[in-house]
């Protein structure tokens, strides 16, 4: 299989299967003198791991990261960083009855069709496990982020769960960490709580919407037309498993606005250009404008559901299939540390990019 890296400068290459012995990434492009600890990146990984309350997959994985090269006496080297995580808790004859069979919603069929053989014990490589690699690149990522950009804080939320959203007035950035949906309003946590474990009980799974705001982000980072920040985030976000839509600041909801109410107004502050609004996102033509930089995604209903479906096997007779095993009912909740993680990836390759093709901004205003 071909396509498992991403990055420019800072480059991440995850391996493994669900269900294989383990799996991991190599990231290379880390500049040297970072503090890299197996510690730090465990703090990262211990948020995304599955079973820590009824509303993920049960599945028990401790998500141990193991960093077997690349670091030297806690700090990183310069060269590539190995990074594996050992599978533990796998159920491989949980999936035996979809060895035949396809299920709907999910990528067996495409795998089929294009590769013509398959690892149907979990979904393989299109397994929502394979984020844990990318959460320990992340961690990397963010620790370089910390010597280079100090300021810099990427936080992820859900903002609706199903057709119920947050109520923005009630927003606060401090309630995020409090409650097991990431959610920044207390009320909306609640609800979604009674009715996750309504669906849960059920069989049935719902999607969700999360927002990634890094505060901090310097201006400048991006390049017009094909080196675009929000283009490497766009293509970060919609990687993630289950991902059916991405927005950058308004989003699809621009279309609705006059350009007068889009265009974001700038005065002159204490420290620079100040803006009234935000509704670029900010990014403006591809390059940071020092504003928070806003990411939004969709991310569909688990379609590993108890529900019987209609499918076909892979001789292409009529069937239905019911699917097994230890999933989310809302994988948008385990979806926000993987999103952050993808962000302060994307994030730092734009630094160092910046930093090897400008080095400082060179228009200075006031």
């Amino acid at each position: 299989m071909s396509f498992n890296t991403f990055g420019h400068i800072f480059r991440v290459t995850t391996w493994g299967e669900s269900h294989g012995p383990a799996l991991g990434a190599t990231v290379d492009g880390c500049p040297p003198g970072v503090p890299v600890t197996e510690e730090a990146l465990q703090h990262w990984l211990d948020l995304r791991k599955p079973g820590q309350n009824k509303f993920t997959t049960q599945r028990r994985e401790p998500d141990a990261v193991e960093i077997l090269s690349g670091v030297f006496e806690g700090h990183s080297t310069g060269h590539p960083i190995q990074l594996m995580i050992r599978n533990t808790d796998q159920r491989s004859k949980d999936y035996g009855d979809i060895a035949e069979k396809f299920r709907p919603g999910h990528a067996d069929i495409t795998y089929w069709q294009k590769y013509g053989i398959r690892d149907y014990r979990g979904g393989g490589r299109s397994s929502a496990r394979e984020t844990a690699a990318r959460v320990a690149a992340g961690g990397v990522a963010r620790a370089a982020l910390a010597k280079l950009v100090p300021d810099l804080r990427i936080t992820g939320y859900m903002v609706q769960m199903g057709p119920h959203g947050i109520d923005r007035a009630r927003f606060n950035w401090d309630e995020i960490d409090r409650n097991p949906f990431w959610s920044p309003d207390a009320r909306a946590a609640a609800d979604w709580a009674e009715y996750l474990d309504s669906l849960r009980k059920s069989g049935d799974s719902v999607g969700a919407v999360i927002e990634v705001t890094a505060r901090g982000v310097p201006a400048g980072l991006g390049a017009p037309v094909y080196g675009k920040l929000d283009t490497d985030l766009a293509a970060a976000m919609m990687s993630i498993n289950a991902v059916k839509g991405v927005e950058i600041g308004e989003g699809m909801a621009a279309a609705a606005l006059t350009g007068s109410a889009n265009a974001d107004e700038i005065t002159i502050g204490p420290d620079g250009p100040a803006y009234g609004t935000n509704h670029a996102g900010g990014i403006l033509g591809g390059i940071s404008t020092g504003q928070d930089v806003v990411v939004r995604f969709a991310v569909k209903p688990t379609s590993s559901i108890l529900t019987p479906r209609k499918t076909i096997t892979k001789s292409g007779e009529q069937t239905e299939i019911v699917t097994k095993g230890r999933h989310d009912p809302c994988v948008g909740i385990r979806a926000v540390p993987v999103a952050e993680a993808m962000a302060a990836c994307v994030i730092l390759d734009h630094v160092l990019w910046h930093r090897g093709h400008v080095g400082e901004n060179q228009g200075r205003i006031g």
